[in-house]
């Protein structure tokens, strides 16, 4: 079988993980790989399928002495650093809800508990629609009284002044603001309701897990 000339890294690594050089020489070590179709190959010499696909180094006991990893390709050690990378995200991610999970079931005794401080929080937000609701129809008096002095004008053959059509301008923008944050304000208390419901379902599960766990 045709030898190939062992490259700087793979001596190197040979040396690092305490094999001789020697040794491998005068018959002491194998080489065994797996091919793609994952049969065993082995051989007295590296090849070229050792480096592509890997292979470990095998005493004359048969015992593996150290494992190679395969050559990557730039793409392909790209691709196994965002393999990991996502890997750890996940797990990361694991971690972090098993932390939220203990902190929800500390701080609520029971499912009551729970209820109490999401309506709190609903209640909040309704105070908030309350308040934007009376200042849309300060605002959208404010308007109308802008407009009927505009109307007067008119119904008088008198070209409105600029300053009060400045005036409906500006009072319009008010106006609309103040819509689109109550509009604004709505979407968010839906979503935070949606939120809390995915919430207390969660909170139902874990007390439920909790239960079997402890065997009633």
């Amino acid at each position: 079988m045709h030898r190939l000339a062992l490259s700087a890294s793979i001596i190197l690594l040979l040396s690092l993980a305490g094999l001789a050089v020697a040794q491998s020489t005068s018959g002491g070590f194998r080489y065994r790989w797996v091919d793609a179709h994952g049969l065993p190959h082995y051989s007295d010499s590296l090849t070229e399928d050792a480096l592509k696909y890997g292979y470990d180094v095998i005493n004359s006991n048969g015992m593996v002495m150290t494992h190679v990893q395969k050559q990557l390709s730039p793409a392909e050690r790209a691709a196994a650093q965002q393999q990991a990378a996502e890997a750890a995200a996940k797990q990361r991610a694991i971690e972090e809800q098993k932390s939220k999970d203990i902190t929800l079931l500390n701080t609520y005794p029971d499912e009551a508990a729970l209820k109490v401080e999401q309506q709190q929080v609903l209640d909040n937000l309704d105070e908030q629609m309350s308040t934007t609701r009376v200042n849309l129809h300060s605002q959208d008096g404010a308007l109308t009284d802008l407009l009927n002095r505009a109307a007067d004008e008119e119904r008088a053959k008198k070209p409105v002044p600029k300053f009060l059509t400045d005036q409906i301008a500006t009072q319009r923008n008010v106006v609309a603001n103040e819509r689109a944050l109550l509009e604004r304000q709505k979407v968010n208390r839906e979503a935070v309701a949606e939120q809390q419901a995915q919430e207390l379902q969660h909170f139902r599960d874990l007390k439920a897990a909790e239960k079997n766990d402890r065997g009633y």
